[in-house]
């Protein structure tokens, strides 16, 4: 089992910056890769970012790429998502899910869920 908890959300302003983390526990985490989610209301679900946990290898959607950064922290079990030069449009909840080995911009392949923080970015 791996738990799950973020953290960050909040309102912000367009052109603003959030830092979202993602603390993570349980067994074997370094064979699992992080990505953090986002759904928007009455839209689905759709990826954001992943980060291996231990090559650092990254992904990024197309609308948020120059713009938001993942990087992970080891010693503590964080990923984080630092949010910069934030839109209206990124206005949504944000999950953070973990899958062994392989990152997908697929979330029916991750197998464990934080339960979002939610990020409101005003006009």
């Amino acid at each position: 089992q791996v738990q799950l908890v973020e953290s960050g959300g909040g309102l912000v302003q367009a052109g603003g910056s959030l830092r979202l983390s993602c603390a993570a526990s349980g067994r074997t985490l370094n064979t699992y890769g992080i990505s953090w989610f986002r759904q928007a209301p009455g839209k689905e679900r759709e990826f954001v970012s992943g980060i291996t946990w231990t090559g650092g290898n990254t992904d990024y959607a197309d609308s948020v790429k120059g713009r938001f950064t993942i990087s992970r922290d080891n010693a503590k079990n964080t990923v984080s998502l630092q949010m910069n030069s934030l839109k209206p449009e990124d206005t949504a909840v944000y999950y953070c899910a973990a899958r062994r080995f392989l990152l997908s911009t697929m979330e029916t392949r991750y197998d464990f869920w934080g339960q979002g923080t939610q990020v409101t970015v005003s006009s």
